[in-house]
């Protein structure tokens, strides 16, 4: 399940035994700002996050730092830690890297054994229905969700360790940029038109049709982000 559909960390902290207390902290952090609860440009405070969690200051600089090395912080001299706010370009550059990780998942997908290919189908169908009555009832965030899903169900069934930690490293970042397009309806039925597309690709085990549908879909999303900045 991708970090942001998790339940907040903080309140599992004094419960949690043989974990480092800073990689919760982080990941307590981390479900914040995927969640927009701290939102891009935002001054993220030591002292009140140590005092939230009940730790010293010493684990929250320790996670500070490893969101840092992830890219969704940033540290100013002087100023302290912010939440990052993608330039256009680095969202530009995300766009065509989630391209390349998306078709490469629809490829592995699209080549699984019958009876796997099958369930992959019906869970991707399942949430395409789910997208439907999102956009139906105009919950933006609710499709959103159900959007990484759909993907996230692809990239798991690609069984690929490497594919998996680089495609969450990248949309992370995308999200990022997407928090403040949640309240817009950024062409959810032509986005679900796609869905359809892909699923019924992958269910008939067309390899080469499911790698191109799932990377002009990424490029696709990117052309109706830009054409709503315009």
């Amino acid at each position: 399940m991708l970090p942001w559909l998790a339940e907040p960390a903080s309140d599992h902290l004094s419960t949690v035994r043989d974990t480092p207390l800073a990689k919760l902290v982080r990941d307590d952090m981390l479900a914040m700002i995927l969640r927009g609860e701290l939102r891009p440009g935002e001054h993220i405070n030591e002292p009140d996050v140590a005092s939230r969690l009940g730790v010293s200051r010493v684990p929250v600089r320790e996670a500070l730092r490893e969101l840092e090395g992830t890219g969704l912080v940033i540290a100013r001299k002087h100023a302290g830690v912010f939440v990052r706010e993608p330039t256009a370009g680095e969202v530009r550059d995300l766009y065509e890297m989630r391209g390349l990780l998306d078709g490469f998942a629809g490829r592995r997908a699209a080549r699984l054994e019958d009876a796997a290919r099958t369930a992959l189908a019906n869970l991707l169908d399942a949430s395409i229905t789910a997208m439907d009555t999102a956009s139906d009832a105009h919950d933006v965030q609710r499709y959103y969700r159900e959007n990484l899903r759909f993907h996230w169900a692809i990239v798991e069934a690609a069984d690929n360790h490497a594919l998996a930690e680089t495609y969450r490293t990248v949309v992370q970042k995308l999200h990022l940029s997407r928090l403040r397009n949640l309240a817009q309806d950024m062409g959810m039925r032509a986005s679900i038109a796609e869905h359809t597309r892909i699923a019924r690709a992958l269910r008939k085990g067309d390899v080469a049709r499911c790698e191109d549908l799932m990377a002009r879909h990424v490029s696709d999303a990117y052309d109706r982000l830009q054409r709503r900045h315009r």
